[in-house]
């Protein structure tokens, strides 16, 4: 049905006027709703990715499992001080991690970046730190559901959008609710903290927008905006109970000493902060090592067990040291060098694709130097290939015509609170799909054929 629904929706694109039309719309729509980053358009696609009821409904299954398991790892990591090891923190970051942020969820908001094919379904990471595209998602939404094309699409097939502004909404307000011991007497002030003039800031006009027409004061600021006194964090003359924190760690970090009061506040329980610097301790890619060795496999039930073992790819810390693969001994660094064609080298902490080396598109000489690198340059991980998605997107090229070309297809599925709220898919025509690093981004519609459900 799916190869089906696309067929049917590339016919559609064959009437020119319907397609031109559709083009000049889906421009006008991206400017007007800010889905710009870094200048450019965030969708240059005149399709959105489709997704089958069926296959959502594994999907969400499938992550809400797995979530579950990382919420264990979450909690032994109290317990068991070898696992910050194993999870790489440094010591800065185990002070922040070691601080209770008020409520029991480690990230109350996640996104899982997978692939999904008809033959598997697999994760390749995790950003429990800060997920972007949240609010970028929701205005695609609005925008492809009024396409001419994707109008008369729907005369034939059942589409369901998704929605996450307001999920992430209510997960700030039950995060500060859990911190507060109780609910709120007035409704809380928010402040979306991150540096300025960065890609993103346009998603944060989207946040602020959206809080504010919900009744909810909201503030966007940088951490030197910020002072802590009389026990209150101010950005100005706006006091803040709830800092909704897109600003990362390792960004936070060279600064933290000169801007202190955002850490001061939050140490001090004057503020809750969602996602906390406790989600640090899963934000780190060796989490799926943690997740894929046997020696931890004690911490899971039987059913999470198997949703990683079938789900989220062998991962490993890249050190010189014997492991297992597959239940067999390994010598990892000899395992490393001759397995190039199935394995990737990742830097456990960064993002926009920066510093990894994907071995099956190395020659000797240079995946002998990535793994040198990896040892004695830098925290790594190793990890095992996993089956990837391709599908064909009508991408809109610079003088305005359409191109259709195979992409990689990163299905982001958008978890709150533990639960999949909404999702949202990045296209790239490289192996590296991500918006920062020059991919596109396009909303998920999830859909059906007419008479088969949503009616």
């Amino acid at each position: 049905m799916l190869h089906k629904a696309v067929d049917s929706y590339h016919n559609l694109l064959a009437e020119k006027e319907l397609a031109e039309a559709s083009r000049a719309m889906l421009d006008e729509g991206l400017e007007r709703a800010k889905l710009i980053f870094g200048g450019r358009r965030l969708s240059p696609y005149l399709r959105p990715h489709f997704v089958t009821e069926e296959d959502f409904a594994r999907v969400c299954s499938i992550c809400e499992t797995v979530w579950g398991a990382i919420q264990k790892v979450k909690d032994a990591t109290v317990k068991d001080s070898a696992l910050i090891d194993e999870l790489g923190l440094n010591e800065i970051e185990r002070d922040l991690v070691s601080i209770d942020p008020g409520y029991v969820m480690v990230s109350p908001t996640a996104r899982l970046d997978s692939f999904l094919t008809e033959e598997a379904y697999s994760f390749v990471e995790l950003n429990g730190e800060s997920p972007a595209g949240i609010a970028y998602a929701d205005a695609a939404y609005e925008i492809f559901s009024a396409l001419p094309v994707m109008r008369r699409f729907a005369e034939k097939y059942n589409v369901r959008h998704l929605s996450g502004r307001r999920l992430m909404l209510d997960t700030l307000l039950s995060a500060y609710t859990e911190f507060l011991g109780r609910r709120p007497d007035a409704a809380p002030r928010i402040a979306i903290v991150d540096f300025r003039g960065l890609p993103t800031e346009k998603e944060f006009e989207l946040f602020k927008d959206y809080f504010e027409s919900q009744g909810y004061p909201a503030i966007i600021s940088s951490p030197d905006e910020l002072e802590f006194s009389g026990g209150k964090l101010r950005s100005g003359d706006f006091e803040i109970d709830i800092v909704y924190k897109r600003l990362l760690v390792n960004e936070y970090l060279p600064v933290m000493a000169e801007h202190p009061a955002l850490l001061d506040a939050y140490r001090a329980r004057a503020i809750c902060m969602v996602n906390s610097f406790r989600s640090k301790l899963i934000h780190k890619k060796a989490l799926f090592a943690v997740l894929t060795d046997e020696r931890y496999a004690p911490l899971f039930a039987a059913d999470e067990h198997a949703a990683i073992s079938r789900h989220v790819p062998w991962t490993r810390r890249m050190r010189d040291r014997r492991t297992t693969y597959r239940n067999e001994q390994i010598d990892l660094v000899e395992f490393t060098a001759a397995h190039s064609d199935k394995l990737v080298l990742k830097p456990n902490d960064d993002y926009g694709g920066h510093g990894i080396y994907i071995g099956w598109n190395s020659d000797r000489a240079a995946w002998d130097a990535a793994i040198k690198h990896a040892l004695t340059n830098g925290d790594y991980i190793v990890q095992e290939r996993v089956r990837t998605a391709r599908e064909t997107f009508p991408a809109l090229q610079p003088d305005g015509t359409i191109e259709f070309a195979e992409q990689l297809v990163d299905l982001d599925p958008l978890l709150f609170n533990g639960k999949v709220g909404s999702a949202f898919t990045r296209l790239s025509f490289t192996e590296l799909a991500n918006v920062s690093s020059g991919g596109g981004m396009v909303p998920t519609f999830i859909i059906s054929e007419k008479g088969t459900g949503g009616d």
